[in-house]
């Protein structure tokens, strides 16, 4: 990038911090786009020229360059999970804590405001397809590998493990409930040799 890019980035990034952290403070609903413009010290039409709308600034994701960076410096023949794990411990672990914070948050309004993850469903963001792209290259594997397909199913179901333990309260990260998630899963598939107990009459 160059400087003015940069910049731009930084600004949009400051931006989303100001108002991750009204959302977090006041309520998503209650937090209006003069509040985060009057928080960040910008006008109305400096915000709109960042983000289009409120929604976008929850859908603005400022992790996913460095989690390429980290799967890129992965050595070569590093076990997959292992390698998942690997990126997701080292690219939420480069943040600060109130950046880790409102990163949880984010991701948090992501799943629970319903505007949002609509727009996520269209997007089908975090699709297998979506996961099984970046899989497959990975592994010198097409994406449409059957073995690829399941891997990043098995991917997405640790996801959704990892959110029916926040939205229960049985977890306060859904970063380390997930990074433990795909931990139980190096030893294999949980409960796949389990005998099916038959119930008694």
């Amino acid at each position: 990038m160059g400087l003015r890019e940069r910049k731009k980035e930084r600004t949009r990034a400051e931006l989303q911090r100001h108002a991750l952290r009204l959302f977090r403070d006041h309520g998503y609903a209650e937090t209006t786009v003069d509040d985060i413009a009057a928080a960040a010290e910008v006008s109305r039409s400096t915000f709109f020229r960042y983000f289009g709308t409120k929604e976008d600034v929850v859908l603005f994701d400022d992790v996913d360059p460095v989690m390429e960076r980290v799967m890129a410096a992965v050595p070569a023949g590093t076990p997959l999970l292992e390698a998942v794990r690997t990126v997701l411990r080292e690219s939420f672990g480069s943040l600060d804590d109130e950046a880790r914070a409102l990163e949880e948050v984010r991701m948090e309004l992501a799943r629970t405001v319903p505007a949002i993850a609509t727009i996520l469903r269209e997007r089908n963001a975090f699709g297998v397809e979506q996961v099984a792209a970046m899989v497959g290259p990975a592994t010198g594997r097409e994406p449409e590998d059957p073995e690829v397909l399941l891997f990043s199913a098995v991917v997405l179901g640790a996801r959704q493990a990892a959110r029916a333990r926040m939205d229960a309260g049985r977890a306060t990260s859904y970063v380390d409930e997930l990074d433990a998630m795909l931990g139980r899963l190096e030893g294999g598939v949980p409960l796949a040799g389990e005998p099916v107990r038959g119930h008694s009459s």
